[in-house]
């Protein structure tokens, strides 16, 4: 092993030494605190707090984040889903929170199974939640429990399957047959089987 080498193993081993000894962010103490073992797991990158919560505890977390008065998340940035193809379980959301009053930020991570890929609505703590979970619907076939329309909203009412999906074939080409109304409620690409309404 060279000189840099064991400089530079040095210098990691120090580093992580150096985030062990740092404070627990308040975030992830006041949700450890509140929701115990549906707090998975807590990491920092890029200088962001990222929790991984329990599927079932997402509201509440949320919540949480939301009306806690040392907190204070009162701004859903942007919800994401991630396909993890091949992985168990395959799919992942990430909620992107942040606090105006306090100025910091924190990620969710909620990990969804392939066979039931289903996670509770955020919509009643926070509105910007309609688009975004529309979006991971329609993209990437996640269904939002409690979401008062879950319709497609990038493609059209006859596509079939969801876009972003590793699986999904890019050659795939779904046209339509007549004239939709975006407007209307029963033409708009509604899941099927009801999920919309969970």
């Amino acid at each position: 092993m060279s000189d840099s080498e064991v400089k530079s193993g040095l210098e990691a081993a120090g580093e992580a030494d150096e985030a062990a000894a740092l404070p627990e962010p308040v975030t992830a103490r006041l949700l450890k605190a509140e929701l115990g073992t549906a707090v998975i797991g807590t990491s920092m990158a890029f200088g962001d707090l990222a929790i991984q919560i329990r599927r079932e505890a997402l509201v509440s977390a949320a919540r949480q984040c939301r009306d806690h008065p040392e907190l204070q998340y009162d701004y859903l940035m942007d919800v994401g889903a991630v396909d993890h193809l091949g992985r168990t379980p395959r799919f992942e959301m990430v909620y992107n929170l942040y606090s105006l009053r306090f100025r910091h930020r924190v990620r969710l991570h909620v990990q969804i199974p392939e066979e039931d890929p289903t996670v509770d609505s955020l919509i009643d703590l926070w509105s910007a939640a309609d688009w975004f979970e529309r979006e991971a619907w329609d993209l990437m076939g996640i269904r939002f429990r409690g979401h008062p329309r879950l319709v497609r909203i990038l493609t059209h009412a006859e596509f079939v399957g969801h876009a972003l999906r590793k699986d999904y074939h890019p050659a795939e080409r779904h046209r339509l047959s007549r004239t939709y109304d975006l407007f209307t409620e029963d033409q708009a690409g509604a899941p099927p089987d009801g999920a919309s309404s969970g």
